[in-house]
């Protein structure tokens, strides 16, 4: 924009003369189409920016005639204007070089309808025109070279900004004197920025000349993929960790550590792991008279620490592939699950269209998706400009510009409502500011008033992300031109009568939207969540899909990436700015999203632990489609439910199956396995929390049976192995490096026995079981013949697994899946002891001696 307005007004400038065109008139056309064509043109190659950039004029020269002769017949004019406006909305639907084509006739039928300009002079705008435009594409390629490689890296640096500020955050949430909630907000936050980042990084890689190749683009997808991943994992655990007593040497250790990954080089991600060891060395340290508190803090430090570790191996690829080529191919090419709608994931404008499309599905309605928004926009038109014409009839085109806006960008009424309220208040503060520069500049410095009009709508195109602010530099620069044309002490008024026309041509365009060929919001909000099932339900079908053939050309992350884009639009839907008092929102749409980001985790940790190349045997291939078939069957359920609205239907619980499954593996322990029990652990939290979710529907919950005894009899004829294949080359699968950032899901379980109660044995393993046994001695130097007391077994995520009871100085633990757990011993008169213990799958009995300590 600053490049483009600046050569545009110096090209009106300079041809004026030559052009016989009066100074104003051409310095304005120029400055027109140096502001219009870097707002609409948004191409990243060369060839494809002249193309576009070049065409900008002739569309604006085809109907400027047109409208220079309908100049003096009002009536005409008005019509011509609303005409074009829905021509607009008519393009817009056959691609980008139609929108532009739309957006430039626009331009002109509203220039030809405020400025009085002589026919005559038809021919040389023409040649100013297209010199203007000309010039524009040579300082664009001369000074803003499009280079998509380079924009790629700055989209990495943008990723590590938001990775730094949850750094920041995290360090601040466990500082002694901080304000905690504070930081765990700010935290939340940032995650939320860093999800919106990395959608709009994965739909850049789908655009020309980013990647070298599509193969190239898919590892980068991936390894971006992990690394958000490992940071949701490290604000996760910090979250847990504020919220208890952390010990003052671990707390430090976690600061520093955090501290060290925020303040890394941007080239240095190696460096990132002394930082993941200092947290790991200290949660390992100091196990003796650990409580069962403790226990699980330090478990939730060393979490961040393998997170750290992972995120510094995700993040060094990323780094190193997004500034070379690589050798490295994926094993099926990138292709682009998330759509951009003015350079941020698309929102509620593709669901308003499945929405529209499906309410014309037959007969005459057939034709309504595609004239529904055209014929809205001419109607309000056609209302608006009698209206702006009374109010001001030299600049009556404020309300058209006002219906326009309406509709770009915007596809519900709160959606509407919002971009209105930032409107007024952008034109506000953007008049306020206007008139305060106009004052201080004075009449006559026509340089530092130029300066100001360029700086304004550059620094309001920058923040364009805001609307509001864009609106400021907007106004702000517009009052400086139009405090050329109209008196001082009109001007406030004159912005007033902007402000009102712009609001009414708004508020107008909305009732329309509601009359004409309406699109409830209730149904875009029901079609959104369906839409978000339907993404989930992709991605479990690709992940059985890629267990029943390792070969099968599936994208698993690319699946969770379009399940990530779904919740994009679910959230856009049930959260409007400006809520409205029959609208969706409210606290049950608060839950519901909470749940479905709830689910969207599990998913991603689902995504990365299945990406890997694994050949079940039949029998557990045989389970495992079967756990599938009866998901899918609850997700077309639930999907049903939602879409409808009515109560019904039956959602299955896949949990025992999922826990029968796990305990038919009996492969001996090692990455890829644990993988392999981290993928089915979420599948079965998936399937936990969207039974939640069907329950809060009013939908029925049943459980599946356990097959155990068909199950064992078909793993005894097929041996009931997971036969595990070779590990990758970096040729073939590049997806396979070490480093992946998944972290398994908590087990959930009973809640601990109240206060004075003594709770009673109950492995805590709704859904998650194994076979190994943990038993053995209980002592202690005063008690020979053995010691009463509670053993509570913490998961390496920090989580209490289960409880149980040593009577006699003998304990026993049943049901215990492979993996590090911390044993915490307590008892009345023992001081609580802890003891770190490796369960491996190849042991079905696991001895294991305690020895407490008396309390001194």
């Amino acid at each position: 924009m600053l490049v483009c307005l600046s050569v545009g007004l110096t090209v009106g400038y300079e041809l004026s003369h030559p052009l016989g065109v009066p100074v104003f008139l051409s310095m304005t056309l120029g400055a027109v189409m140096g502001q219009v064509i870097p707002s609409v043109v948004a191409e990243n190659t060369p060839l494809r920016l002249a193309r576009a950039v070049l065409w900008t004029p002739l569309p604006f020269c085809a109907l400027l005639p047109l409208a220079l002769w309908l100049h003096p017949h009002r009536i005409l004019s008005m019509c011509l204007l609303g005409l074009v406006t829905a021509m607009v909305f008519v393009l817009a639907r056959f691609g980008q070089i139609w929108l532009i084509t739309g957006i430039m006739m626009f331009v002109a039928s509203m220039v030809g309808s405020v400025v009085t300009i002589p026919l005559a002079l038809c021919g040389r705008i023409f040649l100013l025109v297209i010199a203007t435009a000309a010039a524009v594409l040579v300082a664009w390629l001369v000074l803003c070279y499009p280079m998509p490689r380079e924009e790629l890296r700055r989209t990495q640096r943008a990723f590590l900004v938001e990775a730094r500020q949850i750094a920041e955050a995290a360090s601040l949430a466990l500082a002694p004197d901080a304000d905690r909630a504070t930081a765990i907000r700010r935290m939340r936050r940032a995650l939320r920025r860093l999800n919106i980042t990395t959608l709009t990084i994965d739909s850049h890689l789908a655009q020309p000349a980013v990647a070298a190749d599509p193969h190239q683009a898919e590892l980068l997808h991936q390894y971006l993929f992990d690394a958000e991943l490992a940071l949701r994992g490290i604000g996760q655990a910090v979250q847990q960790m504020a919220s208890r007593h952390v010990p003052a040497r671990l707390r430090e250790a976690m600061v520093v550590g955090l501290v060290i990954a925020r303040d890394t080089h941007l080239g240095r991600a190696e460096a990132l792991r002394p930082a993941a060891e200092l947290i790991r060395q200290q949660a390992g340290a100091g196990q003796e008279g650990m409580s069962e508190e403790e226990a699980e803090v330090r478990a939730l430090a060393r979490r961040v620490g393998d997170q750290l570790d992972a995120f510094a191996a995700a993040l060094a690829c990323w780094l190193s592939l997004g500034s070379n080529s690589s050798t490295a191919r994926a094993r099926v090419p990138f292709q682009g699950t998330v759509v951009l709608v003015q350079n941020r994931p698309a929102g509620t404008a593709q669901v308003a269209q499945r929405v529209a499309t499906a309410q014309g599905a037959s007969g005459w309605r057939r034709v309504a998706p595609y004239l529904r928004t055209p014929l809205q926009a001419a109607v309000a038109t056609a209302i608006v400009c009698p209206i702006t014409y009374a109010i001001d009839g030299a600049h009556f085109y404020w309300g058209v510009v006002g219906v326009l806006i309406a509709f770009f960008g915007a596809s519900t009424t709160p959606d509407r409502l919002r971009k209105l309220a930032h409107r007024l208040l952008g034109t506000a503060v953007g008049a306020v500011l206007g008139i305060g520069v106009l004052h201080l500049i004075g009449p006559g410095h026509i340089y530092q008033t130029l300066a100001f009009i360029v700086v304004a709508f550059s620094l309001g195109a920058w923040m364009q992300r805001q609307y509001a602010y864009l609106i400021v530099g907007l106004v702000a620069a517009l009052t400086q031109l139009y405090g050329m044309t109209t008196p001082w002490h009109s001007m406030d008024w004159l912005l007033t009568k902007r402000l009102i026309d712009n609001g009414l041509g708004m508020v107008v365009a909305s009732a329309c939207a509601v009359v004409i060929f309406p699109v409830s919001t209730r149904k875009i909000a029901r079609e959104a969540k369906r839409g978000y099932l339907s993404a989930l339900e992709q991605l479990i079908a690709q992940v059985a899909e890629h267990w029943r053939d390792p070969e099968a050309p599936v994208r698993l992350r690319g699946a969770a990436r379009g399940v990530d884009a779904a919740l994009f639009q679910v959230d856009s839907v049930l959260r409007p700015l400006v809520g409205m008092p029959l609208g969706v929102r409210g606290r049950r749409n608060d839950n519901f999203l909470a749940l479905l980001g709830t689910a969207t985790q599990h998913a991603h940790v689902l995504a990365a632990a299945a990406d890997i190349d694994i050949c079940l045997a039949t029998a557990l291939r045989t389970q495992v489609e079967q756990i599938i078939e009866v998901f899918t069957d609850s997700l077309h359920a639930l999907q049903q439910q939602v879409s409808t609205g009515q109560h019904g239907g039956t959602w299955t619980r896949v949990s025992p199956m999922i826990r029968e499954t796990e305990s038919l593996l009996n492969t001996p322990t090692g990455p890829r396995v644990e993988r392999l029990h981290v993928a089915l652990r979420e599948l079965s939290a998936l399937d936990e929390v969207l039974a939640n979710l069907a329950d809060n529907l009013g939908m029925s919950i049943i459980i599946t049976p356990q097959p155990a005894a068909t199950a064992r009899t078909a793993a005894t004829t097929s041996s009931g192995t997971a036969h595990i294949t070779p590990p990758m080359t970096a040729q073939g699968h590049g997806h396979h490096r070490a480093g992946w950032a998944a972290s398994p899901s908590q087990p959930t379980g009973t809640a601990d026995a109240p206060a004075g109660q003594q709770p009673t044995f109950a492995p805590r393993l709704p859904q998650n079981a194994a076979t190994v046994t943990v038993s053995g001695t209980l002592r202690c130097p005063l008690h020979r013949d053995g010691c009463e007391a509670w053993i509570t077994v913490v998961t390496g995520q920090g989580k209490r697994w289960t409880q149980a009871r040593a009577a006699n100085g003998l304990y026993q633990i049943t049901g215990l899946p492979p993996g590090a757990y911390t044993l915490i011993a307590s008892a009345s008169r023992h001081a609580p002891h802890a003891q770190f213990l490796l369960v491996n799958r190849a042991s079905q009995q696991v001895r294991h001696d305690i020895e407490l300590h008396p309390t001194r």
